[in-house]
């Protein structure tokens, strides 16, 4: 079966323009969750990552063009159009296939053009033309575990042939539609959220934009995707299971797949909302897995919850995290707040890096896991 190889990566958020800056961030533990006060969002404060104004004329003027797009489409052809300029060699467009992660696309568009402009699929369809690709777009619209989900789909079709290159794109707008969900679940946190942290108070959210370019030609490559999986368990329209043996078995499948054990697990970037119940299943989930000693952090410390776009972000990190041989601290940690041991990383440190689980989890039990490894 076909090796499947990261060649280039590109993050778009509150902390920069690239994955470099969002590193810089990492090494400082700098967050870019910040305090607004915003009435055409909330009609009370709220903390969330936002692109700032400045960043956002950078990517209009970037991705001008003839056609009339959206925020949400401009910041993903942006990112993945960075992502691109990497590969010195260039790459075969003609063999590549775009790959979109979102939850609400063009959700800020309701009522205020066509129904058809605002589906996913046409999104998927304008990005795709606007960067020359030639194949169908996919699109992964599948709540939290979303961009975890595009990498597998992606994986799966570079394994079978039919393309050689796959442009997986992340991305999501904060709206006040988003926020205003969330906040119906009582789920946001008045304050900087605290992922597995015994004060923690709920989520932030965020918005960002990332890209994963795949390939099946090791040249020029910093990661390998080994192997991913799903899982459901069917618990409840948005609470995650109480036990987390749904996600164990997600986990359970992809080492399977990757054909390691849990002792060869040298990181792992977990989902880490911050809730009170899903930072709990996921500590499960680890104990059952025989996980809880391996290095642990939550990006969302640093730009909250980015929706579809977070899977593909957290994964440029994995990605960093084994180019650099250092280890991703976890923001807003202090005291252990969930049943089981989890050794979560305060601070960024240099160590062996040589696989790596992300695991997401999602409203109406939807769980995904990936393994990344260090190029061979």
């Amino acid at each position: 079966m076909e090796q499947v190889f990261a060649i280039a990566t590109n993050v778009v958020s509150a902390l920069g323009m690239n994955t470099d800056a969002h590193w810089s961030a990492v090494a400082r533990k700098q967050s870019g969750i910040r305090r607004y006060e915003d009435a055409s969002l909330s009609n009370t404060p709220f903390f969330a990552s936002r692109i700032d104004p400045g960043q956002w004329q950078n990517i209009h003027e970037v991705t001008k063009t003839n056609v009339v797009l959206s925020s949400f489409e401009q910041m993903a052809i942006y990112s993945a159009r960075e992502a691109l300029s990497q590969c010195e060699q260039g790459i075969d467009l003609s063999k590549a296939v775009l790959v979109l992660s979102t939850t609400k696309g063009n959700i800020e568009w309701l009522d205020q053009v066509p129904d058809d402009r605002i589906t996913l699929h046409s999104s998927a369809a304008v990005i795709s033309q606007q960067l020359g690709l030639t194949s169908k777009p996919i699109v992964i619209s599948h709540a939290c575990v979303s961009g975890v989900v595009a990498s597998l789909y992606a994986l799966r079709l570079l394994q079978s042939g039919r393309y050689k290159y796959a442009i997986v794109v992340g991305a999501d707008r904060f709206t006040r539609f988003v926020l205003s969900g969330f906040q119906s679940f009582q789920a946001i946190a008045d304050e900087p959220c605290k992922p597995f942290d015994a004060h923690r108070k709920g989520i932030n959210l965020g918005e960002a934009a990332a890209t994963i370019i795949l390939s099946t030609d090791a040249d020029e490559s910093l990661a390998r995707l080994v192997s991913a999986s799903t899982s459901n368990d069917a618990n409840h329209i948005s609470g995650p299971s109480r036990t987390g043996e749904e996600l164990a078995y997600s986990i359970d499948r992809s080492m399977k797949e990757g054909q390691i054990t849990a002792g060869q697990v040298s990181m792992i970037s977990a989902h880490g909302t911050a809730t009170l119940y899903n930072d709990e299943m996921e500590s499960k989930a680890f104990g059952i897995a025989k996980l809880s000693s391996v290095p642990l952090h939550s990006f969302k410390g640093y730009i909250g919850h980015t929706l579809g776009a977070a899977g593909v972000v957290e994964s440029a990190m994995i990605i960093e995290s084994i180019r650099r041989q250092q280890l991703i601290p976890s923001p807003g940690f202090s005291e252990l707040g969930v049943s089981q041991p989890l050794n979560v990383v305060r601070d960024i440190a240099p160590a062996e890096i040589n696989y790596v689980l992300k695991t997401a989890s999602g409203f109406g039990g939807c769980n995904a896991t990936a393994i990344w490894a260090q190029p061979q």
